[in-house]
C-alpha cells in the first residue's frame, strides 16, 4: 500500500501532519541498493560465482541487470524479486 493512498490529493502540503509528511518523504526518497559484477550477484543470491554467471546468462534477471561493456550493475531489490518469482 502506498502512503499516498491515505492522503487526500487535494490537500495542501502545509496541511499534512508530520507523520504523513515523513511517510511521504520516505516513499519519495527511497534509496535503491545496487551491487556490482558477478561477485556482487553471487553475494545477493548466496551462490557461487559460476552459478551466478549461469543465472545471469539465463536471462531470469534481465530487468534487474544493466550491463555496459564489462561493467555489470544489479538492482538488488528487483533481482531478489525476479529470482523468487522464477522459482515458483
Amino acid at each position: 500500500m502506498k502512503v499516498t493512498d491515505g492522503i487526500d490529493n487535494k490537500k495542501y502540503l502545509w496541511q499534512l501532519t508530520i507523520e504523513e509528511f515523513k511517510d511521504l518523504h520516505k516513499e519519495i526518497t527511497k534509496e535503491r541498493n545496487y551491487e556490482y559484477g558477478i561477485k556482487g550477484l553471487a553475494k545477493i543470491l548466496g551462490v557461487s560465482r559460476s552459478k551466478a554467471y549461469n543465472i545471469k546468462a539465463s536471462g531470469i534477471l534481465g530487468d534487474a541487470i544493466i550491463q555496459n561493456g564489462k561493467v555489470i550493475v544489479i538492482d538488488v531489490e528487483k533481482a531478489l524479486q525476479l529470482f523468487s518469482e522464477s522459482n515458483r
